[in-house]
C-alpha cells in the first residue's frame, strides 16, 4: 500500500473468512489510511498473509455473528474516525480525499455516501437508483446491535452528513455469488424475526414477490439496467418472498416440537 508522510487519521476496519479472491483489490484502494484493522475467523486460504502485505493488523476470533464480530473489529481501532468496509468493496481516491477534509473540518459525526453494485460484470445504469450506506463515523458515537444477525449497520448518536462520493461493491458481482448470499441472508433474517416474536403473513407470503419486483424494476429504475436490471430485479423480489417463506417454515417447525 503507498502512502505519502501524511495520512489520513481513520482506522479501517475489515471482517474477513477466506477472502483472498477480494481482499488484494479493497486493500489495493486504502491509499495513505492511516491503520487497518482486519479480524479474521479462521480462514484456510492466503487471506491473512495478504492482509500483513498491506500492513493490515491482523486479529483472529472465531465467529460469533456480524453485528459483534464488527463491533469487536471496531473496538481495536485506535484512531477516533472509522470506517468500515467489507473485503469485496473498493473506494477511490476521490472520495478518501473527501475524507480527509471532513475530518480536518469535524464539523459532523457520521457520513453517508453511494454505493455501486457491480452485476455481471460492470456498474448498473446511471439512471438505476443506487443503495447508500453510513459506513464513516467518529468511533465513541457508534455502536452495533448484536441482536441484527444480518444487515448490520452501525448506530451512530449524532449528526449524519451525505456526500455525493461513491464506492464500488464487488459483492453481487455473479449470480450465483448474489443466490448464495441471498439464501444465506434470508436464513438469518428470518431466524432473528421469529426471535424478535414476528410471524409469518399470509397476505404478505402470497404478494411480497410481485410487490417488490415492480418496486424494484420500476420505481428503482433497474428497467432501465436492460437484462441485468430484470435479473437482479427478480433476485431481489425472490430474496424477500424467502424471507417470508422461512418464517412460516420456522413456526411450522416448532410447532412440531
Amino acid at each position: 500500500m503507498t502512502k505519502s508522510s501524511t495520512t489520513v487519521p481513520i482506522s479501517v476496519f475489515i471482517i474477513t473468512l477466506n477472502e483472498e479472491v477480494n481482499l488484494n483489490r479493497a486493500l489495493q484502494s486504502l491509499t495513505n489510511i492511516a491503520e487497518i484493522i482486519v479480524v479474521d475467523s479462521g480462514s484456510t486460504d492466503n487471506t491473512v498473509a495478504i492482509a500483513e502485505k498491506y500492513g493490515a493488523k491482523v486479529y483472529s476470533q472465531q465467529w460469533p455473528g456480524y453485528a459483534k464480530q464488527k463491533q469487536y473489529a471496531m473496538s481495536l481501532c485506535s484512531n477516533e474516525w472509522v470506517l468500515n468496509i467489507d473485503a469485496d468493496e473498493v473506494l477511490n481516491p476521490d472520495i478518501i480525499t473527501r475524507f480527509a477534509a471532513i475530518i480536518a473540518q469535524d464539523k459532523t459525526d457520521s457520513v453517508r455516501f453511494w454505493r455501486n453494485d457491480i452485476f455481471i460484470g460492470k456498474k448498473l445504469s446511471p439512471l438505476t437508483k443506487r443503495a447508500n450506506n453510513l459506513r464513516l463515523y467518529k468511533k465513541s458515537k457508534a455502536h452495533f446491535d448484536a441482536h441484527n444477525l444480518v444487515h448490520e449497520s452501525a448506530f451512530v448518536d449524532g449528526k449524519e452528513i451525505f456526500i455525493n462520493n461513491e464506492f464500488d461493491h464487488y459483492g453481487y458481482n455473479q449470480i450465483s455469488t448474489l443466490a448464495s448470499k441471498n439464501n444465506h441472508y434470508s436464513d438469518l433474517k428470518a431466524q432473528e424475526k421469529y426471535q424478535q416474536g414476528k410471524r409469518y403473513s399470509v397476505i404478505k407470503l402470497f404478494s411480497i414477490f410481485p410487490l417488490i419486483f415492480i418496486k424494484e424494476y420500476f420505481i428503482q429504475r433497474h428497467i432501465f439496467s436492460g437484462i441485468r436490471g430484470f435479473i437482479k430485479s427478480i433476485m431481489i423480489a425472490y430474496y424477500a418472498f424467502s424471507k417470508e417463506a422461512k418464517l412460516f417454515e420456522a413456526e411450522q417447525l416448532n410447532k412440531l416440537k
